[in-house]
């Protein structure tokens, strides 16, 4: 196990992806991990990760140093190599000439980090401090035309710095560099994959869980019933799944999924329809996190009302992945902004007094995607596009209304509709339609029209983390507009959103 300390890079995401890439597990943890809890986790190495802040500022995130003295390889990253060399005595200065993008490396050690790589290579920088001076016992491995201390080694602590991002696509050769900390310094053998994984997390489960009964929300997506049905081949009849219909799903999709689940997964199932606790609170309501807050105390209202009906449960399952606790929360009690709830995150009601288990908490979607399919679960259900806890009504634009749901759900169920046709649904991360808060002229039969417009957005994404527009021809996005206009009453105009994310958000709301 390779242990990632988070100093609020934003690629982060990023190393633990290489690191797993490399078939070597990573968890990420926060700064304030202390050189005990490092050394009760017996990781092989290190992995000090960049971020935003100068080392020498006043409130300049700091790790625990005595972890540079556990004889565990360390390789510090940006921020990490600057933070190495501050807390062993070295200085680190505001650079005279900043260096940000593309930069020719120089290679002076070719051993360790670099044995097999080019003696020049193009890597990708982002900082605006330096080293200046080196702790004792360290020496420089490698230097660009403006930054003469690019990287560096202290071999007999197993200490390695890198002043540029090898972990980024701009870094051709960064896998390589990776690779070597990984195999020749850590001496990582690249054995763990979604089959020692899914062995691993079911013995855990069994381990916490022992003979306890255990509860999990199960929606359907792939979350869901990945973790359900790795809990079941943990603990068998222990598991009670429960669903509930929130009256936000799309069309025909209750009746879709109590199908599929109950007939593909041997699994104790729940259905629970309680549309109108929903619909009722949401009425008048136009603010999306309040939207979600109140989807969110409703949801756990029913599933607890219904949890309780399941007598000696000690324990609740949640399809939680690492990008929804990014999302949700300041990263590990640092400087990340809060940027949209999620309603299986940030606690549970103090009377249910459950025990939370969450054994996809450190996996991206498509590692969820990997493991469904290692331990069995249905094509159709491990290549399900990804569906938002709120349902349709974070994209039902302003006030949430039975007319307004069922507009949204005829224009989904048509754009799917052609998205699967096209052979496009298993080339995008998602693909939805969003009806927008306002309306616009038209004319359908010589008469004029005043109707609501649906945008229509598609995205592709590894993990969500990014996301960029879907380039889907313009005879699909034609077929599609003329089908919604044709076949939706109350739709005169379709539009495509163009937005990549960053700066917008996969969802609307």
């Amino acid at each position: 196990m390779i242990l990632i300390i988070d100093f609020g890079s934003q690629y982060n995401q990023l190393i633990a992806r290489r690191v797993r890439e490399c078939h070597v597990y990573c968890q990420i943890e926060s700064p304030d991990i202390s050189a005990e809890r490092i050394r009760s986790l017996s990781p092989e190495g290190i992995i000090l990760s960049g971020g935003p802040s100068s080392i020498y500022e006043e409130n300049a995130p700091k790790a625990d140093k005595a972890i540079l003295d556990l004889d565990i390889p360390v390789l510090g990253i940006c921020y990490g190599m600057q933070f190495m060399v501050d807390a062993l005595g070295g200085i680190v200065k505001g650079a005279g000439k900043r260096e940000y993008g593309f930069a020719e490396l120089t290679i002076k050690s070719p051993g360790d980090l670099f044995k097999g790589i080019d003696e020049k290579i193009e890597c990708w920088m982002s900082h605006g401090d330096s080293t200046e001076s080196l702790p004792k016992g360290f020496e420089i491995t490698a230097s660009t035309e403006n930054t003469s201390i690019g990287a560096i080694v202290h071999r007999q602590k197993k200490l390695y710095g890198l002043q540029f991002h090898p972990e980024v696509e701009h870094t051709p050769q960064g896998r390589d560099i990776l690779r070597n900390f990984l195999s020749d310094v850590c001496r990582c053998r690249s054995e763990w994959t979604m089959k020692s994984f899914a062995i691993d997390a079911a013995a855990r489960i069994r381990e916490t869980v022992g003979d306890k009964k255990i509860i999990l929300g199960l929606s359907g997506g792939v979350d869901s019933s990945v973790t359900a049905l790795l809990v079941h081949k943990a603990v068998g009849k222990n598991l009670t799944c429960i669903f509930v219909d929130n009256g936000l799903l799309r069309k025909d999709e209750a009746e879709k999924l109590e199908k599929t689940l109950t007939q593909r997964l041997d699994i104790s199932i729940r259905f629970v329809n309680a549309a109108e606790k929903f619909l009722t609170p949401l009425r008048g309501v136009t603010d999306p996190e309040k939207k979600r807050k109140i989807i969110g105390r409703v949801f756990m209202e029913v599933f607890e009302a219904e949890a309780l009906k399941i007598k000696d449960a000690e324990f609740l399952a949640q399809g939680t992945l690492y990008p929804d606790v990014i999302e949700s929360v300041s990263a590990f009690g640092g400087p990340t902004s809060v940027i949209k709830s999620h309603h299986n995150v940030g606690g549970l009601p103090e009377k249910m007094k459950l025990k939370l288990v969450e054994p996809l908490r450190y996996l991206f979607k498509d590692e969820v995607r990997m493991l469904g399919k290692e331990i069995g679960l249905d094509e159709e259900l491990v290549w399900r596009q990804p569906f938002p806890g709120p349902g349709l009504a974070i994209r039902v634009i302003g006030e949430v209304t039975e007319q307004r749901l069922s507009v949204l759900r005829e224009t989904d169920a048509i754009l799917l509709d052609e998205i699967r046709k096209s052979g496009y649904y298993r080339k995008l991360w998602q693909s939805f339609a969003v009806l927008l808060p306002i309306r616009s002229v038209g004319v359908m039969g010589d008469k004029r029209t005043y109707e609501n417009i649906a945008a229509i957005r598609a995205v592709t994404s590894k993990d969500a983390m990014t996301a960029d527009w879907a380039k889907l021809p313009q005879e699909l996005l034609g077929t599609i507009s003329n089908r919604i206009i044709n076949e939706v009453r109350g739709v005169n105009r379709v539009v495509y959103d163009i937005s990549s994310k960053p700066p917008s958000t996969i969802e609307w709301e």
